[in-house]
């Protein structure tokens, strides 16, 4: 006679495999649940392309839960609000052309709106290499359990494919270090490599943050946090309507360049 803990040992132990053979092969992979990440996940999801997402940790949000220096509130100017407005989340005024939402909101209806639009998200997934394919193309990503490098064992990794990926991974740029480190390849920044996060300047950052997602290796856009780090533009701390842009723009640059073939 199967027990209970069986039925609920394979229905978990199924379902998960299941999710996991059908995201072997994607339109775009994204590296990072934060919220840009989340963000990208959403718009494409929400077009009918599959997407999933591959977080490190145990939970989602990346930076957002703790808003400033653990105060769980962020702040969007008013491009950043249309977005919070679109997706449903509460603001309030603060002053002319600055509005406060809940971190904890904010974080937890990504993750629901990614999900629900047919968005996967995979937690505790690492990702310590690219699959490079078609002359020096980002086309996959090699994946192991998180824990494997945290226990420092030596586990062989598994790989998908992916037509593009979104490194959304924040200020360590994970997979463009990847990139230019394992592969040497060569990024589209000002010196081929990348440049550096610079010192706080929030008004500066929100603006270059949107203009710095793009694709900045064949296959390969940047989004986010790791947007700022790879072009040398400015950090914004707890002002997050630049990041939720910059994942509606990469999510926009990733459809044209899937249109293009």
């Amino acid at each position: 006679m199967v027990t209970d803990e069986v039925v609920i040992s394979r229905a978990i132990t199924e379902s998960y495999v299941k999710e996991l053979l059908d995201a072997m092969e994607l339109d775009v992979a994204i590296v990072g649940a934060g919220p840009s990440g989340m963000a990208a996940a959403y718009y494409l999801a929400k077009e009918g392309l599959r997407t999933a997402i591959f977080e490190k940790k145990l939970s989602v949000g990346g930076g957002i839960w703790g808003g400033g220096m653990m105060f769980n509130k962020i702040v969007v100017q008013a491009e950043g609000k249309e977005i919070l407005d679109e997706f449903g989340i509460s603001t309030s005024a603060y002053q002319e052309g600055y509005y406060v939402a809940s971190a904890v909101e904010l974080a937890s209806t990504l993750c629901s709106l990614a999900i629900k639009a047919g968005a996967r998200i995979f937690n505790l997934l690492s990702v310590e290499d690219v699959v490079i394919r078609e002359g020096d193309r980002v086309s996959g990503l090699v994946l192991n359990w998180s824990p494997v490098s945290l226990a420092n064992l030596h586990i062989d990794p598994l790989a998908l494919s992916s037509k593009l990926v979104i490194d959304a991974t924040g200020h360590d740029c994970e997979i463009c270090h990847l990139v230019t480190e394992k592969v040497g390849g060569k990024l589209r920044t000002a010196t081929g490599k990348i440049i550096g996060e610079k010192s706080m300047w929030a008004e500066i950052g929100e603006r270059e943050i949107t203009e710095n997602t793009r694709e900045v290796y064949p296959g390969l856009i940047v989004a986010g946090m790791a947007a700022s780090a790879v072009f040398g533009s400015p950090r914004m701390g707890p002002i997050f309507g630049g990041m939720l842009l910059s994942g509606k723009k990469a999510a926009q640059v990733a459809m044209e360049l899937l249109k293009q073939g």
